[in-house]
């Protein structure tokens, strides 16, 4: 089997994810997933469809992330791992579906309006 080259994304962050068949080390930025995300609940985000499937130690993942905070990008990585996890095999659409995996969240910040102080805060109002 080749390597499997998906993109997944959230807020700001851009996930391009490189899966191929190993022994289960996952690379994010040239670093170890755990040196990259020192956070366990990260860790764990990351790793939730390959557990959720059972495949967790089958594939070596290579992950280049972008922009956004880090709970950001560990969310673009999840939906990247979902989607590659998705064109290998059409049988683990239905479970990763039905948590919401496969589903790219389309919440991003509102942009800052001119004449306000952030997005909707208007200045403070004065009557006399």
């Amino acid at each position: 089997m080749e390597v499997i080259n998906t993109i997944g994304r959230r807020k700001t962050s851009v996930a391009r994810l490189y899966m191929q068949p190993g022994n289960g080390s996952i690379t994010i930025n040239k670093k170890a997933v755990e040196k990259y995300f020192p956070s366990e609940i990260l860790q764990t985000i990351v790793k939730q469809p390959l557990t959720l499937i059972n495949e967790e130690g089958n594939y070596d993942l290579k992950i280049n992330v972008d922009g956004g905070g880090v709970k950001g990008q560990a969310e673009a990585i999840r939906l990247a791992v979902a989607r590659a996890l998705v064109s290998i095999n059409d049988e683990h659409r239905p479970p990763l579906k039905k948590e919401g995996f496969l589903t790219r969240d389309p919440r991003m910040v509102e942009r800052k309006k001119y004449g306000r102080r952030k997005a909707r805060r208007a200045f403070q109002f004065s009557k006399r």
